[in-house]
């Protein structure tokens, strides 16, 4: 055992003695910070939780993790607040200290991660709308990526599969996109300080929850719910271009979803999004003749899930077009599926199948090229809810990349969670 699991390991044994007696404290604590004010038109609530991850992994690490080292232990503490003015009136900000956004990104760091105001104009809340900085409301995983919710430790590999896609450049030919991508037979770097310092450049079809900034309309009719949004950056945009003066809104990006229930099992939606994913670095260095706007991302995404008794599935299905002027169209297609069942109220258990496949782009010699590698991802889960405050997850994902010469790729992953 690696040494960040084992620390998390001594951790769990530590604190499972006063499991009960916490529960009881993190109970009144969770009264103290919930206030009313004006007679009750005024509720405000605070709350948090504390993650305590550990990975051990081969190299490079999957997914969003940026390290050269083996193993890794991140830490992070997420501080809500919730807060309704009256019937229509909803304010929510998540703050975090963590080290980095994702795994590894930086030495420390304390930040707003999400901040918005929400307007509900009638009682029955069939119209809302939203201005901040939030998650996106493309597809179905956003909702409800959290911790505690998820009963994964990382994201599902759509959302976080690095591309050789960059947003501070663009390539001069498919040879350089392929090394990029380190596809084709190249190699991103001698060293593996070069592959993570290429590794930070690229992006993935969609950079994790997407908290970018800008507003959004939600609505719904019987059985019908449809949500639009108007976003400072794209989908795939990394964490630092996501805040309000990133991009100075020259290029913003439209998505939305439509979802229908037919009933209180089922879910299915479609959703649509297009948006420049290059950033403000990348002027002066597009293809002559073409401007920043012209180098767009088109996503188009469909899901579902279906919840009965003790079981609980989803899936999503992403169609991405990175669009290159003199170069071609980086297409792909990305999907996953998921399970999850309740052993017991406390013990659950989750399997998931995650696939990128990349398309081709026309070579100087009148042939074709794959511009990326076609990479498969299995991911199983097992996590017990000590008490309504505490939760403890373990994950092992194995990956194969196509003409991955290194094998196979391999995880363990666990994460103790104490919420408040």
């Amino acid at each position: 055992m690696t040494r960040p699991l084992l620390r998390l390991a001594t951790i769990c044994i530590v604190a499972a003695a006063p499991l009960v007696v916490a529960d009881d404290f993190l109970d009144r604590v969770d009264e103290l910070l919930t206030f009313s004010l004006a007679g009750g038109k005024v509720k405000a609530r605070l709350s948090g939780a504390l993650d305590l991850e550990a990975y051990s992994f081969s190299q490079p690490p999957p997914g969003l993790i940026f390290t050269d080292r083996y193993s890794y232990f991140n830490p992070r503490l997420s501080i809500f607040l919730d807060v309704q003015l009256g019937p229509h009136v909803y304010l929510f900000a998540q703050g975090r200290w963590d080290k980095g956004f994702d795994p590894g990104a930086a030495e420390s760091r304390a930040a707003l991660d999400e901040y918005a105001i929400r307007f509900t104009p009638w009682d029955d809340g069939r119209v809302s709308v939203q201005f901040g900085k939030f998650a996106t409301v493309f597809g179905n995983w956003a909702s409800h990526h959290d911790s505690w919710g998820s009963p994964f430790i990382t994201a599902p590999l759509p959302y976080e599969n690095l591309t050789g896609i960059w947003s501070n450049n663009v390539p001069e030919g498919l040879d350089e996109l392929m090394f990029w991508g380190a596809v084709g037979g190249y190699e991103a770097g001698n060293s593996r300080a070069d592959t993570l310092a290429l590794r930070r450049l690229r992006l993935p079809v969609i950079w994790g929850p997407s908290y970018t900034t800008g507003a959004a309309i939600f609505a719904h009719a019987g059985k019908f719910d449809f949500a639009a949004e108007l976003k400072n950056a794209s989908l795939s945009s990394r964490p630092k271009d996501w805040d309000v003066g990133a991009e100075a809104w020259n290029r913003p990006t439209f998505s939305s979803r439509i979802g229908y229930r037919p009933n209180a099992s089922w879910n299915f939606g479609v959703s649509g999004s297009v948006g420049c994913y290059l950033n403000n670095d990348a002027a002066g260095k597009t293809a002559p003749g073409h401007s920043l706007s012209d180098y767009r991302q088109i996503v188009l995404g469909q899901d579902i899930s279906f919840a009965w008794h003790h079981w609980e599935l989803g899936a999503e299905v992403f169609e991405s077009r990175f669009e290159i002027p003199e170069i071609g169209n980086a297409d792909s297609l990305a999907y996953y599926i998921e399970a999850k069942y309740k052993f017991t109220p406390q013990l659950f258990g989750a399997v998931r199948w995650n696939q990128h496949l990349f398309g081709t782009i026309a070579n100087e010699e009148g042939g074709f090229d794959k511009w990326g590698g076609d990479i498969w991802r299995t991911d199983v889960a097992l996590g017990y809810r000590f008490t309504a405050h505490t939760q403890l997850k373990f994950q092992y994902s194995i990956e194969r990349r196509q003409a991955d010469i290194s094998g196979f790729g391999h995880m363990f992953a666990g994460q103790f969670t104490i919420r408040f």
